[in-house]
């Protein structure tokens, strides 16, 4: 443990990966609290996955493929959340429709620009290990983002996750919120890229949040037990990746993965 501790010391790099998992921790800890509760990882799933499509544009563009991933996430946000409240009949083959769509223009994209770029590899599966001080700074302020739509639209949030007839029966407007929620989950997706990739971020928004809500009472401590356990998660599984040079993406998600199970196995015995 000493070794490792002086070698996040005097690497930059892996300095850089605790940093970037704490940044995603807290996205993950807010966003996958609305998510667990509402029951909408599917939609989520959708959003991750057309957000390749950004990533191809923007490697073709030669842009930071970050911007391109958010203004995709942020578009497919908009038009699954239109399709979830209009369309309810086929919402689901839509969804699967858009999301395939999005991975396919991804592929397209990559494959018209020139040469090879092995960073495409980072965007699908995640390196912690690669993450830049520059994506440290796009995570510091997506972070800032996600953190003031939760304090404003705390309240209406929690309203609509729970119960949507009741929250339009108050008088809350229940469509454009929902369409905010999405958005916001489309930020922390694109938050979480750098880490875990967007084939595994549904397990990393999901899953602490969803290990939370087992042991506790309110969506606010629901909140802060899904950081701690992003937090412990992310940590570790660097950790246990650094010496072996395993990839660290799969080993967090390995263990949030086992946490859950565990829990579920721990809570079915009580």
């Amino acid at each position: 443990m000493s070794d490792y501790l002086q070698a996040v010391l005097e690497n930059s790099f892996l300095l850089n990966a605790v940093l970037a998992g704490i940044l995603a921790s807290i996205a993950c800890g807010l966003v996958g609290t609305f998510v667990v509760i509402k029951k909408i990882s599917y939609l989520s799933g959708g959003i991750a996955h057309a957000v390749l499509g950004g990533v191809g544009l923007a490697l073709f563009l030669g842009v930071n493929p970050l911007a391109g991933a958010l203004v995709f996430a942020v578009l497919a946000a908009v038009i699954i959340g239109l399709v979830k409240l209009n369309v309810r009949e086929h919402e689901d083959t839509i969804i699967a429709a858009i999301w395939s769509i999005g991975m396919a223009l991804g592929i397209v994209f990559i494959y018209l620009t020139p040469g090879y770029n092995i960073d495409l590899m980072t965007y699908l599966f995640g390196n912690i290990l690669l993450v830049s001080r520059l994506d440290l700074l796009n995570l510091i302020i997506l972070d800032i983002v996600v953190i003031l739509f939760v304090l404003v639209f705390y309240r209406q949030f929690i309203a609509i996750s729970f119960d949507d007839e009741f929250s339009a029966i108050r008088g809350l407007q229940v469509k454009l919120h929902y369409i905010i929620l999405l958005i916001l989950i489309s930020l922390s997706i694109v938050v979480m890229i750098r880490i875990v990739g967007l084939i595994l971020i549904i397990a990393l928004l999901t899953l602490p949040a969803a290990i939370s809500r087992f042991f506790t009472r309110t969506p606010g401590s629901m909140m802060a037990g899904a950081v701690a356990g992003g937090l412990i998660f992310t940590n570790l599984g660097i950790f246990l990746s650094y010496q072996p040079g395993l990839p660290p993406s799969a080993i967090i998600i390995i263990l949030c993965g086992l946490g859950y199970l565990l829990t579920l196995l721990i809570r079915k015995k009580h």
